[in-house]
């Protein structure tokens, strides 16, 4: 029994820890970024922002200093992905609900059809926990942006100005607000991986 005390704490002591990486445009399929950032191999964070959410409120950056945060995007009218989006940052919201570290941030990429009306409305329906979870409307060129410049995270729509096709797509950020995963939000398996990642981040920040 001692010995296997001693191996245990051994392996404990090599075994390395485990880092998430930090992504750079540079880094992600280029379909998913701004022609403009697709040489960008540093220092790329999440731009900063001034949206509306659900309740009318302004949310910008600010709201997410010191926080992980999971972010996507969908629309409310979505008939194909979105809803199973959905429901999976709804598990996370549940499997997150007493941790004050992260919180989640979903954007419209209709915001001509999602007003804080449409968005109370679906948040409603959901189950949205308004503490947690913020789904935000507003200009369209911004969220565009958000989109393509900052979350890496929707394909351009061409011949469309300020048109994206936004994709399945959660991104984790960091506290720092930089990209440090990407998983399927229709994927079981990787809203699992989601989970876990969060807990290695979660330790990270503990060890700074």
């Amino acid at each position: 029994m001692l010995s296997i005390i001693i191996i245990s704490i051994i392996y404990s002591i090599l075994k390395p820890k485990e880092i998430l990486p930090i992504f750079q445009p540079a880094e992600v399929n280029s379909e998913l970024v701004d022609s403009t950032l697709h040489y960008k191999k540093k220092y790329h964070t999440i731009a900063p922002f001034s949206l509306k959410n659900q309740n009318g409120t302004t949310i910008t950056e600010a709201d997410y200093n010191n926080k992980i945060y999971v972010a996507d995007f969908f629309f409310t009218t979505c008939q194909t992905i979105c809803p199973i989006m959905t429901d999976h940052m709804v598990k996370i919201q549940e499997e997150l609900k007493d941790d004050a570290e992260v919180l989640l941030l979903s954007h419209t990429v209709t915001p001509e059809i999602d007003s804080v009306a449409q968005l109370k409305k679906y948040a409603l329906e959901k189950g949205v926990d308004d503490k947690k979870w913020n789904l935000v409307t507003g200009n369209k060129k911004q969220i565009y942006d958000l989109a393509r410049k900052s979350y890496l995270a929707a394909k351009d729509a061409p011949y469309s100005p300020y048109e994206l096709i936004h994709t399945e797509n959660f991104v984790l950020v960091d506290k720092k607000k930089r990209i440090r995963g990407f998983y399927d939000g229709t994927n079981k398996e990787d809203i699992n991986r989601l989970l876990h990642d969060i807990e290695v981040l979660k330790a990270e920040d503990n060890s700074d």
